[in-house]
């Protein structure tokens, strides 16, 4: 990758994403392309730089191409009803390479920015029933220990638990604690943050991979319960 020294984002970044909300269309954006470059995209790249040699070292099959873990900001409108040509947000990833079916059931970090707020989080966000079964499996056959590092390094750390819910409980001996984490179709963490004087400093990549090295133990959990 060429090298490329994140020095944080700018408040241009976050009215980018709002003038784009209020004119998303080709005319406007080619306008004002050279900002979406200098201001989000190449300071996105440099982030993505900046967090590869943690990330990598926590899993060395991360996919580690920027254009690849680093989402587009055009939107595919082909089979949507909302024609917009432009997403107003964006994200970074980092997940194994996989295919686009079975990226559902492998973990993944994220960073996704939008024009008020930013939001960090892990999980696995489509897995299939099986998946989720051995997920609930691995809390159940060692719960003191999950209780004890998630609430630590997750919950105490300011994230929340999320994933669709099944409308039917099932039925565990489990405490309290334990509910959100295994009455999911598909579970993720996340903390979202008001866009703050962070973002526009060099420090906003340490305070990243200081998260996302604490989710470590949360993402191998997970991981684990990929495999057969």
């Amino acid at each position: 990758m060429k090298n490329q020294t994140f020095k944080g984002f700018t408040p241009k970044t976050f009215q980018f994403f709002k003038d784009l909300s209020e004119n998303n269309n080709k005319e406007w954006f080619d306008a004002h392309k050279h900002i979406y470059e200098s201001e989000l995209i190449n300071p996105l790249k440099a982030l993505f730089q900046a967090l590869y040699p943690v990330m990598q070292n926590i899993d060395s099959q991360f996919e580690m191409r920027p254009h690849r873990a680093i989402s587009r900001i055009y939107r595919d409108t082909r089979f949507s009803k909302n024609k917009d040509p432009y997403k107003t947000f964006m994200w970074m990833t980092f997940q194994q390479p996989v295919t686009r079916e079975e990226w559902k059931d492998h973990p993944g970090y994220f960073l996704e920015l939008q024009q008020d707020a930013y939001t960090l989080g892990l999980g696995l966000f489509q897995p299939q029933k099986k998946v989720m079964d051995n997920f609930r499996d691995a809390v159940i056959y060692d719960a003191e220990e999950f209780q004890r590092v998630t609430q630590e390094t997750v919950l105490d750390n300011g994230y929340t638990v999320r994933g669709d819910e099944y409308k039917r409980l099932i039925a565990n001996d489990l405490s309290d604690y334990f509910q959100p984490w295994i009455q999911r179709k598909g579970i993720w963490v996340e903390k979202i943050q008001p866009i703050n004087e962070d973002v526009y400093s060099t420090g906003f990549a340490d305070l990243i991979i200081k998260d996302f090295v604490a989710l470590e133990w949360l993402y191998n959990f997970m991981k684990e319960a990929t495999m057969d």
